[in-house]
């Protein structure tokens, strides 16, 4: 006999527990200030964890980058566009495990976690069967996009290296967005410090002791990411107090609804990485490509600590708004938006006015070579305003993910970065012959659309709409569950 199944809005935490209006600047203050401490709680070890996983490979391509320009160039190359193609499209579709995640958690439906998290597992995997591909011809693919034919073959050869890499984020992506949606990310910091670490141990055996070069790089890169997959997965399965409860057939139910959810999810993540990729792309069909992809790079590298440090503050907001829409809090929701802004405005306006005052030393963490240093210095007030739009994109795609509006911000990516944000690009960098300055202006340009249009739509949202449709959205993939493993129960 079918048991019957409470509705979730009797289970969410109670109306009165949500925030009051703000009518007093005092009051405002205060607020501020639970919210502050509420979002750094989780942004601030997951900052750490994703800066950690980022050094991971800009520590491998300051290894690297110290062997010669064109290494660094080629392997700069590989992992800025093959491997940032796959991992756009695994961490874009592990996105929705995060949105019904947190959402289901907080409207009180943790066992339903594991599930999700089994089910993401499954649908990464076979993504990773079918990018494998990509890795295996990455030289051709590279010179159909207009590469140098040596810098193609020596970044196609590194690319088929790493390929292991890639299938770990089949297990480490669900199990990430498993334990952030329960706020449980030391454990994932802690583990990450420790792969970082290993890493550079690692690096420095295999190309500095046993002189190996770059294959040794690739070895460290394989090892050190399935560390942390292994190490995440057995915390999630064996040490998690909630939202395991074993290995269930639950995770094939309605798998290809699952997967067109991911795919939605995917679009908004690719178009918004793929879009800084290009930059590679592009420099690498300018008239120096070897001086252009290795200043792009660095200068990438710098973007991307801070967009790690970012992202903390993103998986912060998209958890905050994701937990109180599922409890039913939309001032929590719309008051925890505004704050993130703020705090994330203050890191963009650090991070510039780090760059442009050492603008002329950056470069020498990565590269001896004074001509790329030079380069670099040139591009640093482009890569400092970068910064500077980063910081609110990466919040307000992170209330996108909270309140499951991935369709809608895809369809505005798509807009300002590849109608008009690339387009300017080609013609600033190409036709106007400002080279990579060029380029770095066209993109800029549709970054800055883009947060227009993401202000615009955040501004405009009614939070009890948002909440309903929350509701909504947990019955679908929630109760179903519940109610399923309550038939086979019976």
């Amino acid at each position: 006999m079918e048991t019957q199944i409470v509705p979730l809005l009797s289970i969410k935490a109670k109306p009165e527990h949500d925030y009051a209006p703000v009518k007093s600047f005092r009051e405002g203050l205060s607020v501020g200030w639970k919210e502050t401490v509420k979002l750094w709680k989780v942004a601030a070890p997951v900052a750490c964890t994703t800066l950690f996983h980022y050094l991971i490979q800009s520590i491998t391509t300051i290894f690297v980058g110290h062997l010669g320009d064109f290494q660094l160039s080629a392997i700069s190359l590989a992992h800025n566009v093959i491997n940032s193609i796959a991992f756009g499209f695994l961490k874009g579709m592990a996105n929705a495990l995060g949105t019904l995640c947190g959402q289901a958690y907080g409207a009180g439906q943790v066992d339903s976690l594991g599930i999700y998290m089994q089910r993401s597992c499954i649908i990464l995997t076979i993504t990773c069967f079918l990018l494998s591909l990509l890795y295996i011809f990455a030289t051709p693919f590279l010179k159909i996009l207009g590469q140098q034919e040596s810098i193609a073959e020596f970044a196609g050869n590194y690319s088929l290296l790493i390929l292991p890499q890639m299938f770990s984020f089949a297990i480490n992506l669900p199990t990430q967005k498993f334990l952030q949606a329960q706020s449980k990310v030391g454990v994932i910091t802690w583990i990450s410090f420790v792969a970082l670490i290993t890493h550079i141990g690692l690096l420095y055996l295999f190309i500095s002791v046993l002189g190996w070069g770059v294959n040794g790089a690739a070895i460290a890169y394989n090892i050190t990411f399935w560390e942390v997959a292994v190490g995440q997965f057995v915390y999630a399965v064996f040490l998690c107090k909630k939202g395991w409860n074993g290995f269930s057939w639950l995770a094939f139910v309605d798998i290809w609804a699952f997967a067109k959810l991911s795919l939605a999810s995917c679009m908004m993540f690719c178009l918004e990485m793929w879009y800084a990729m290009s930059m590679n792309i592009f420099a690498g069909q300018l008239d120096n490509a070897v001086i252009a992809l290795g200043s792009f790079s660095i200068c990438l590298n710098f973007q991307s600590w801070e967009t790690m440090i970012l992202v903390g503050m993103n998986t912060a907001i998209g958890i905050r708004v994701s937990n109180e829409l599922g409890m039913g809090h939309p001032r929590a929701a719309k008051y925890s938006i505004c704050v993130a802004v703020l705090l994330s405005l203050v890191i963009g306006i650090v991070s510039m006015t780090f760059i442009f005052i050492s603008r002329d030393y950056i470069a020498s963490v990565f590269t001896d070579s004074k001509v790329i240093q030079q380069a670099v210095a040139h591009l640093a007030y482009f890569l400092g305003v970068t910064m500077l739009l980063n910081s609110i994109a990466e919040v307000l795609t992170g209330v996108a993910v909270g309140g499951g509006w991935q369709v809608m911000v895809a369809y505005i990516n798509l807009a300002a970065y590849y109608l008009f944000g690339l387009p300017l690009a080609i013609f600033l960098g190409f036709k106007a012959n400002l080279g990579p300055m060029g380029l770095y202006g066209g993109i800029i340009s549709g970054s800055a659309l883009q947060i227009l249009f993401l202000l615009i739509m955040t501004s405009r949202t009614n939070w009890d709409n948002e909440v309903e449709q929350t509701t909504k959205r947990i019955k679908r993939w929630g109760s179903k569950e519940i109610r399923t493993e309550k038939k086979i129960d019976c």
